[in-house]
């Protein structure tokens, strides 16, 4: 399993959106140069979490970005399941041979579930409030 850079810039994109979104919404452009992530690649993270029901949008002039529900609903798992897909190390695939299937049920399907199970003990507000006290010092409001 690899996480893409999908996945990796759609997490640091919502935890901007959980830091700076209090009072308004955030748009792709402040996220873009706050991250230093091109505002078309994000626009495509973006349509995947609006489809995925992680995050919504307002068009017009005070239009941006914004979680579609409180971060503490939203697992890691959850985030990268969308951007990702199944976070699996190894697809697992019954088959005829006995060590084959004692190894997947032994080994790879332990694997997979503690993937999961880590993935999905961590939520998005955990990650967000972890960030905003290991950086008190870098944070500006406006």
């Amino acid at each position: 399993m690899k996480i893409s850079t999908k996945g990796r810039y759609g997490l640091r994109a919502l935890i901007d959106i959980c830091i700076y979104s209090s009072s308004e919404m955030v748009t792709v452009k402040s996220i873009s140069e706050r991250q230093g992530i091109s505002e078309r690649y994000l626009e495509q993270i973006f349509s995947s979490l609006r489809k995925g029901g992680i995050i919504n949008a307002k068009k017009g002039a005070q239009g941006g970005y914004f979680l579609a529900k409180s971060a503490r609903e939203f697992t890691i798992g959850d985030i990268l399941s969308v951007l990702e897909g199944d976070l699996l190390l190894i697809d697992i695939e019954k088959d005829e041979n006995d060590i084959e299937n004692f190894i997947s049920e032994n080994l790879w399907n332990v694997i997979n579930n503690k993937i999961s199970s880590f993935f999905n003990s961590i939520t998005l507000e955990d990650l967000s409030n972890d960030y905003k006290k290991n950086n008190k010092e870098d944070m500006y409001y406006i």
